[in-house]
């Protein structure tokens, strides 16, 4: 008997076609809704009941969609590494299982957070449009070297990060809800603070952290009133951590002087949203996890993921992988 899954990771559904034989091996039908970022609550209820696996990307498996796609739906694959959009204690009551790829895009996010760090400390987007406008202004930069950074998250992306910059000469600080080892606070120079001593003291604060109850809104009114007026804050973590409406405040009253946003509250980011028209924010789509090595190993992970919890052989995945596998 086969299954059918429902496949609505948008960098999945990017190149389906390419992994259609697979399926068709495995007796397995698609269900391939029209993704643009993310489906809601209200588009999975469309489907309940009619998919035994999920292939995912930050699509709201909320406690009333687990319900309803229960007991038919025996696993949820997330493509990626933030799970924070399915409600887990549900999916463990219900017999789901939930499963991921951790520290899937560590190395490309970490060079997004350096960029946007040089971008702002050397003044180079804002250079750039000067000089194509028709100008010679030479604009006040900084060396990384007479910067301090902060990183709030100090997981595996937040490690990338303070390595990195450690090798540009940064002072680094850094903070989270769980004790960081030793060894590396040790051989990075890190030192481990409060909060808002970290906002307080640094250039540029990057958040790295997972969203949950304690990051909800982390960056609100009351922390972004701790930070330096001259600081740049940078998002690569969930658009949630950051009170959005606080921050744009915060930035059209010069209490920060910049941010770099990958992730936004609501996504795609509205077409009116006012960080849009703002000259001191870089934003991008979502996008900091962009490497296609990165994306193929998670592609292939979160198939043997899948297959694993519908209780499918996985040991000719490694053929069809050679097999299927773009060329290097």
């Amino acid at each position: 008997m086969g299954y059918t899954v429902l496949i609505s990771a948008p960098y999945f559904l990017a190149v389906l076609e390419r992994f259609r034989p697979l399926f068709t091996a495995y007796q397995i039908d698609l269900i391939t809704p029209v993704v643009r970022e993310r489906l809601e609550e209200e588009d999975l209820l469309a489907y309940a009941g009619q998919f035994d696996g999920a292939l995912c990307g930050d699509d709201r498996f909320s406690a009333r969609v687990l319900e309803a796609c229960s007991p038919r739906l025996k696993v949820i694959s997330k493509w990626g590494t933030g799970i924070d959009s399915i409600d887990r204690a549900a999916a463990t009551r219900l017999g789901i299982q939930v499963c991921n790829t951790p520290n899937a895009f560590t190395l490309p996010v970490a060079d997004t957070v350096m960029g946007y760090i040089l971008a702002f400390a050397r003044q180079l987007p804002w250079m750039d449009r000067a000089l194509k406008s028709g100008g010679w202004e030479k604009l006040l930069a900084r060396s990384l070297s007479e910067c301090t950074l902060g990183v709030i998250g100090v997981g595996n992306i937040g490690k990338a990060v303070l390595r990195r910059a450690r090798a540009f000469g940064m002072k680094l600080l850094g903070n989270d809800i769980v004790p960081i080892a030793p060894d590396f606070i040790a051989e990075f120079g890190v030192e481990m603070t409060t909060l808002r001593d970290l906002l307080e003291r640094s250039d540029f604060v990057s958040l790295n952290c997972d969203l949950n109850p304690t990051s909800y809104h982390l960056i609100n009114a009351e922390t972004l009133g701790w930070m330096k007026p001259t600081a740049v804050l940078i998002n690569t973590a969930r658009g949630p951590v950051v009170d959005e409406p606080a921050l744009i405040e915060a930035l059209r009253s010069g209490r920060i002087a910049g941010a770099a946003l990958d992730v936004f509250e609501v996504e795609p980011l509205p077409l009116d949203s006012p960080l849009r028209r703002m000259e001191n924010v870089l934003l991008a789509a979502h996008n900091a996890n962009a490497s296609p090595a990165a994306w193929e190993r998670v592609h292939w992970n979160t198939l043997r993921n899948l297959f694993a919890g519908l209780e499918l052989p996985t040991d000719e995945l490694a053929t069809w992988q050679a097999r299927l596998s773009p060329n290097p």
